[in-house]
């Protein structure tokens, strides 16, 4: 491989801006400065250094997006052969895993990468990342339980932190309910509305951060655009 288009696959800079850095004196390859254009190298036994520093080859890191239908686990494997949400994302060839959970009854926005310090971040208690959910529950909510929902619910030896609650649909029968948290509990949102009593019928999560799950099919995914990318960077951890 020629040594401009190394340092470019390195991720240090463009074709272009590699060969200025050569001309400039500022790569060695093997200990030796090299300036000279055209140089053809070993990636695999040659050491090159820029600013004194040695380059390899980033890894293909992947970011992507999936809608996850029902009745799948968010897992890489499955001890009792259910479906994973691996099983969704079989064309990709780098392996990626899934931040965070949701439920296997649970639908909706999932991040799946192989970057494991944004995975790691994402899912830190500390960054109160927020996940904005759509829960269609059984009955109509009172005031006193909006206010609890709200300022937060034991739910097994955990209270809950404020969450944001609103109602977008109700009838004598059922309701649907907007609620937005920070927290990742297994089945918090579940385990709140049958704290006060309203059993959930349906979830979706429709949003983590300002990344919304709109126009992506159930089952469907999509790459998340560099914009995206450095917003979960740099705006949420």
């Amino acid at each position: 491989m020629r040594l401009q288009k190394y340092i470019a696959h390195c991720g240090v800079a463009s074709r272009r801006k590699a060969e200025e850095i050569i001309k400039d004196g500022r790569v060695k390859v093997n200990g030796e400065t090299i300036i000279n254009m055209g140089l053809v190298i070993d990636p695999s036994s040659d050491i090159v250094a820029v600013d004194h520093k040695i380059i390899k080859p980033e890894e293909n890191t992947v970011y992507i997006l999936l809608n996850k239908p029902e009745g799948y686990i968010t897992s890489v494997s499955d001890e009792f052969n259910r479906s994973t949400v691996i099983d969704l994302v079989k064309e990709i060839k780098e392996r990626i895993y899934p931040v965070g959970r949701l439920d296997y009854d649970t639908a909706g926005l999932l991040i799946m990468t192989n970057d494991g310090d944004l995975s790691f971040k994402l899912t830190h208690p500390k960054h109160e990342v927020t996940k904005t959910y759509v829960a269609k529950v059984k009955g109509k909510l009172n005031k006193g339980q909006l206010s609890l929902l709200r300022k937060g619910v034991d739910i097994g030896g955990y209270i809950t932190a404020p969450a944001s609650v609103e109602i977008l649909e109700e009838n004598d029968k059922t309701s649907v309910i907007k609620i937005i948290i920070h927290e990742g509990k297994n089945r918090q949102v579940r385990k709140m509305f049958d704290k006060v009593d309203h059993h959930v019928i349906s979830l979706k999560r429709i949003a983590i951060g300002n990344l919304k799950v709109d126009g992506i099919r159930k089952g469907t995914w999509r790459v998340l655009t560099k914009t995206e990318v450095m917003y979960l960077k740099s705006e949420l951890c």
